[in-house]
Parts: structure tokens; sequence; C-alpha cells
């Protein structure tokens, strides 16, 4: 869907005539979208005048194709602009052209992350891909999912357009980091207006009265058969994938119902309830693929970047390609998505989802958003780790906009436990130990999992780093009680969690996610980066925002650092709402730890900052030790 359509010449006259952004505006009002800010139409104005140049005095066809604002499918992104044509063989071709109004002064090349530039956004200097990237992304997922594009087929050239760059600084972004997406897509700048001119007219020789622009909005979303063998193959090559127990029958339950629903056009919710261990984001990547395999569009949803991002690379493996990178996104993807669009969504870590979707604060709620954009969709849910002030996900706020959408929900539990080394009784032990609830495991488990509380945090991270080495997963995590340095997020050198003679930092800023990155052993992880992971050995460091007086378990929301977000707004719910604020707060610090303490497969290890809380938890496990030999 476009917000404008023309053809060349109609796309000069409007321009010519002043009336370019009024049409533009109204297409985004028939859509029921908003344009933005002024500071956006400006840029529109900005950047449509530079395409006006470029075009103008070319021998681009007058009746070729012009198209302004392309949706692509399985994303809330569009293609900034589209020329459509014929080349001298009658090959059908859509050039697609990512336009940046970006100069060179402030944007930085970043080599440590694939794609990845810094530049100004949203009133500071933020991470964001690389245009020849973006373009490039766009005209990948349309390959794999447009049934048009692969079949007429219609020839996609990707490029970026940056018109406002300046030839000085052209190094930040032809670095050698970004060659290999520059040669899919290349990269244009303002001096660089000509080339882009003849490039445009060696590939649009004859017009098209936009009819390849119409092929490929109207062209049928169906994953491509190469997409689907490599996602099966990719599968088949991870053991750690195999569905065994509650995971097998959640999974065929779960594609019985999107065949369901693809065939009758009921809406369908499944809600999966799984503890820590049970495999939940295993069962949710086995659903993607058998359902991509099945010929329907599919996606992994997480809120959460880290276990999206982790799963898709385990996924692909020694496998170098990246066509599957689309299949996994944000929560916040869905907002302007219409009703049923995408025939599956299955949404990981449930619990985490929000109401505001985005940076700028649109969207109204995620989990009604994922719903109303699926014909079917899942959420694996574990309500005891929300641990985010923002976070809304629950069974009963699931069950609630499932009931307005008018979709059949059904309900399942996730009962086997493969993490703790298959104790139930380690986690409902935890429970007790943060008295989150009285448990009949207070004073024993199977002790087959490892428990130990050290007396100083070196100590700890060493005895994980000797344990690292049997695997490369074992990890030492700490609750959020730590400023993360800005200046140094991505320097080693910069030791942010201090402890007596012990100096980490947090996990650094890279290109591999922090729980499988090499070198992260080194590190300290939080719980953004490790929620929906787990570890064969877990270190936490369990700082001052927990503590133990009277024989009971406290809060202390001060000791957050200001830097960790899940606490935002507590404070002002202090003065307004004490009692609601002090429950809150309690839930997310314990819940927190919880999720830190049931990371690991077969053991966990424990230091903690407040001196009372260490000798209690000592306690507590030389009672299991002494229970369990008795």
């Amino acid at each position: 869907m476009f917000v404008y359509e023309s053809t060349k010449s109609e796309f000069l006259d409007d321009i010519l005539a002043g009336e370019l952004i009024s049409e533009i505006k109204q297409g985004y009002q028939s859509q029921g979208v908003g344009m933005g800010a002024a500071n956006e139409i400006r840029s529109w104005k900005n950047s449509l005048q530079y395409m006006h140049t470029v075009l103008i005095n070319s021998s681009v066809p007058d009746n070729a194709g012009v198209a302004i604002e392309f949706k692509i499918p399985l994303t809330s992104r569009r293609v900034d602009f589209l020329l459509s044509g014929y080349d001298k063989a009658d090959n059908a071709n859509v050039i697609i052209i990512e336009l940046k109004q970006w100069g060179g002064h402030s944007t930085q090349t970043v080599t440590d992350k694939d794609g990845i530039v810094k530049t100004p956004l949203g009133g500071g200097i933020h991470e964001t891909t690389h245009p020849s990237y973006q373009a490039d992304s766009y005209a990948q997922l349309l390959r794999d999912f447009n049934v048009n594009v692969r079949e007429k087929p219609i020839n996609l050239y990707p490029l970026a357009y940056l018109h406002n760059f300046e030839s000085e600084y052209r190094e930040i972004l032809d670095n050698d980091t970004y060659q290999p997406h520059v040669e899919q897509a290349p990269l244009y700048i303002r001096e660089d207006t000509k080339q882009l001119r003849a490039f445009l007219e060696s590939q649009i020789d004859v017009g098209d009265n936009r009819k390849n622009l119409y092929e490929m909005s109207t062209g049928k979303i169906r994953p491509a058969k190469s997409l689907q063998s490599s996602l099966l193959e990719m599968l088949e090559s991870q053991d750690e994938f195999t569905l065994i127990d509650s995971q097998k029958v959640v999974f065929e339950k779960a594609v019985k119902l999107a065949v369901q629903s693809q065939r009758d056009g009921q809406k369908r919710v499944l809600l999966v309830e799984g503890g820590p261990g049970t495999g939940k984001t295993v069962v949710a990547v086995n659903i993607l693929a058998e359902l991509i395999q099945e010929n329907m569009i599919a996606q992994y949803v997480s809120k959460n970047r880290a276990p999206r991002e982790v799963y898709e690379q385990k996924l692909r493996g020694d496998k170098l390609v990246k066509e599957i990178k689309h299949l996994f996104t944000g929560a916040g993807s869905f907002v302007e998505t219409e009703s049923n669009t995408i025939p599956a969504l299955i949404a990981d870590e449930a619990h985490r989802l929000n109401e505001e979707s985005t940076f700028f604060g649109r969207g109204e709620n995620q989990i009604m958003e994922i719903i109303n954009a699926a014909k079917f969709s899942v959420f694996f849910i574990d309500e005891s780790q929300r641990v985010h002030i923002d976070d809304i996900g629950s069974k009963q706020e699931i069950r609630h906009h499932a009931n307005n959408l008018d979709a059949e929900i059904e309900e399942m539990t996730l009962k086997s436990q493969f993490r703790c080394n298959g104790s139930k009784g380690y986690i409902a032990w935890v429970d007790d130990v943060l008295q989150i609830r009285q448990t009949a495991n207070a004073d024993g488990f199977d002790l087959d999992f490892d428990i130990r509380v050290f007396d100083s945090p070196q100590t700890l991270h060493n005895v994980i780093e000797q344990k690292n080495k049997q695997s490369n997963l074992s990890r030492v995590v700490a609750g959020y009680c730590w400023e993360w340095t800005k200046g140094g997020r991505a320097d080693p050198a910069v030791t942010d969690i201090k402890i007596n003679d012990y100096e980490r930092s947090w996990n650094l800023d890279s290109n591999e996610p922090w729980a499988i990155a090499e070198g992260s052993i080194e590190q300290v992880g939080c719980i953004h980066t490790c929620q929906g992971l787990e570890f064969d050995y877990v270190g936490v460091i369990i700082g001052d925002d927990l503590k133990y007086r009277d024989g009971n378990i406290i809060v202390d929301h001060e000791e957050r650092a200001s830097t960790d977000r899940s606490l935002f707004g507590i404070k002002k719910m202090f003065r307004e709402h004490p009692e609601k604020a002090a429950e809150t707060a309690e839930e997310l610090i314990k819940n927190t730890y919880r999720t830190l303490l049931t990371r690991g497969m077969e053991g966990c290890y424990i230091y903690c900052c407040d001196d009372e809380l260490q000798s209690y938890l000592k306690t507590r496990v030389e009672t299991l030790s002494s229970s369990h030999t008795s």
C-alpha cells in the first residue's frame, strides 16, 4: 500500500505546483495514519526536492512509476521512494530508494556491530541501521515474501541517497565495515547526483505506467521456498530445538489452531503458561519454523531484544545466511498493522509486554496490537518474571483483549522443567527464600543442582570462569544496582561494578548478544541481557536493593541505578500511592532476582552485598545440605 502513487511527470508537476506534500498528507489520512510533526514534513519537502532535481533532466521516461511510502510486509516500516519501469531487455524493475537527511559531521561509524551507525535521532545521538543495510533488508523482505516479486519476476534494486551528506565524511559510511551492505545497496551522497541519475536511467529505460508498482503492492504474501528450506535445515541441525513432553503437545496444538484460523478466518489466541526452564522459547521457535513450512507468514515477537537475537543466532548456527532476521521482531512493530494482516504471531516473554509501543510513545497496548494484527497469536507467559514498572503482561490482560477482539482463546501449561537440573523444587525453594510465597521446599530439594554462596564476588567470578571453559555457557549476572557508564559502554577498560577490590564492566555494547558474545564471561550481565535465556552455571551478585532485616526479605528501590529504567516513576508513585508503590517495588525487585537465580541449568552461585542477607542465604543453603545428608 502506497501513501502516494503517480508517474514521473505527475510527480514533477505536483512538486512544481506545491501540491505534493498535501497529497502525501491525504494519503496518510486515507490509511488512518498520522504523518507526524512539522520537522517530518520539512524533511519530506527537502528530500523530495532533491529527488525532483535527480529526475527532472533525466532520460527516465515520463510514464515511469513513482511511489512514496510503501509499507513493507511484516513490519511497520515504509520504503521512502520507489521508481518502476523496464530496462532495455524488457525486465521489470523497481528501484528502492532510502532517503536520509543526515549530515556527515554528526554521524559515526560503529565498527563492532553489523550494519549499525550512530547519528542524531530523537534529540540525541543514537544507534540505527546503516542506510544501505536498511534498503537491502527491505528488498530482501519483498523477495522472501511477495509472490509477484518472485514469480513475475520483478527485479529489485535497493539504494540509499543521503542528499545532505558532505563528501569529506564519506569514509564514515563507506567504511570497510559496511562494504557487504553497500555492495548490495549502493550509497549516494550530495555530490553523487549525476551518478544516481545515471543509475536510474540504466535500469528504467521504458515506462510502465505504474504497472510494476501495482503488481508489487497486490502480490500475495507467502514465504519463499528457499526461506522454508533454509529454516528447516537450520532447525534440524540444532539438537537444542528438539521438543519433548508437554513442549510437543503445546507445539501441535498451536500449529493446529494456526492452520484452522487460516482456513476459517476465526481469530484465535493460545495462552501458554510456563515457569523458568520449561522451554517456552524453544517451543516458540519450533512453531515459527513449522508455520513457515505451512506457507504461512509468521513472526517471533518479544519486547526484550536479548532472546530474539540469541535464538535467531542459535537457529542460524554457523551458517552465514541472514534472511531469517526479519522473522524475529520487537513487540512494538504492530502499532499501525491492520486487523488480521498477519496469519500468525508468536509472542515470547509475554509478561514483558507494554502499553506504549515505541520510543516516541506511540501505540495503545502491545497485547491488543498483537492480537489485532494476527489471525492466530500465541502468548508464552510467566507472570513471576515481570521485572519492569511498564510490564503489563498477564493472563487476565490477554484474556481481556482476546474477548474484546472476538478471538477464541485456549489455555495450556508447559510442565516439564529443563533448567535447574529439572528441579521444580529448586524454583519453589527460591520462591520461599525470597518470601515470594511459602512452599513445601523450604528445607530441601534434589541436590543434583549445585547451589553455593561465596564470600566474595571475585571468588564467585573465578569459579564461573572455570565452569565457562567447559562449554562457554556460564555467566555472571547482577541486580541493576550500579550505574552503567554511558561513555564506557563499549570500552572494557571502564568498570561499572565495584565491590571492594572487585571491579567489572556491565555487559558491553558489541556486535554479538552479550549472552553468547566472545569475552562476555569477563563482564557482568543484567536482567535485560539474560531474561529468557539460560546458562550451564550462573553466578548472581545480589545488590543492595535486596536486604534481610529481622527475619524478613526487604527491598530498597533507592539502591537501584539511575540508568535502570525498570523502576522509572516509582518515586512519584510513592508520593501519590505509597501502598501501591511499595507492592510494585517489592514485586519487581523480587521477580528480578527470582529470574536471575533461575538462569542456570546445572548450578547457581551467589554473593550478596548485604551482610545480613549473605548470612541468611548461607544458612538456607547449609540447611539444604544438612537435610539432604541426614
